[in-house]
């Protein structure tokens, strides 16, 4: 008798990516290579039959809070990065659409020419369709990081899990790039990263998650097959839970 094939351990997620890890080795903008990896890691996710919607951040291009903003009235700045993950998502669209992903960009702030306004049921029916939905332009209000466009977007789709994307493999006792003895945390009580500043999302996006109680993932985009691991439910990253 076959043993039945293992099945995901979500059905819906939210996958949240840095702007940076478009970069890859670049010190900024898109690097083609890297951003076709990393959606060949969501098709390998896609084609089990998980809902996914992702939330993307400008930092590859422009950061309202970087060097390049000093001086800047602070909501120019952080509308400027909104923009800035307009740019990431269509790219990220065409990089989907070469390797045959349905998906829609929604974007918070109205740019009609270019990607579809924020929508809930539309996004919903997307999902529901099996296309991919990318959320661009975070909140649509200055002040706010796309990590708390994340935790919004993810309640808002009742999506199961936040998966966030990140260089390392979870969330650490010291910067595991300075300590190389630092220890991975299996599980994390939202309390407990708050409380010791573990820098796993901001603290609007952390308390967001834990007051709806929405689970959060933190893993490493760069590491092979760990988005599909993450999925699964093995032993990769780092959860972050009431």
């Amino acid at each position: 008798m076959d043993t039945p094939a293992p099945r995901p351990a979500y059905k819906r997620i939210l996958l949240k990516l840095s702007g940076e890890a478009l970069m890859g080795e670049d010190s900024y903008g898109i690097n083609r290579a890297t951003i076709e990896r990393i959606v060949s890691e969501i098709k390998e996710v896609a084609v089990l039959g998980v809902q996914i919607a992702v939330v993307i951040g400008g930092g590859n291009i422009f950061r309202g809070v970087a060097p390049a903003a000093s001086g800047m009235d602070r909501a120019t700045a952080d509308y400027i990065g909104m923009l800035a993950t307009v740019m990431n998502a269509l790219a990220l669209q065409d990089a989907m659409r070469r390797v045959g992903l349905p998906s829609r960009v929604q974007s918070a702030l109205n740019i009609e020419q270019v990607a579809e306004p924020y929508i809930r049921g539309k996004a919903m029916r997307y999902l529901e369709e099996g296309k991919i939905v990318i959320f661009a332009a975070g909140t649509g209000n200055p002040f706010f990081t796309t990590d708390t466009a994340a935790a919004l977007r993810g309640m808002e789709m009742n999506v199961d899990v936040v998966l966030k994307a990140t260089k390392v493999d979870g969330v650490y006792t010291e910067d595991p790039m300075v300590h190389p003895d630092a220890m991975r945390y299996q599980r994390l009580t939202f309390d407990e990263a708050i409380i010791r500043n573990l820098k796993v999302m901001d603290a609007t996006a952390l308390t967001l998650c834990r007051d709806q109680r929405l689970p959060v993932k933190v893993f490493s985009i760069f590491k092979p097959g760990a988005l599909k691991r993450v999925v699964m439910g093995e032993d990769e990253g780092t959860l972050v839970e009431c």
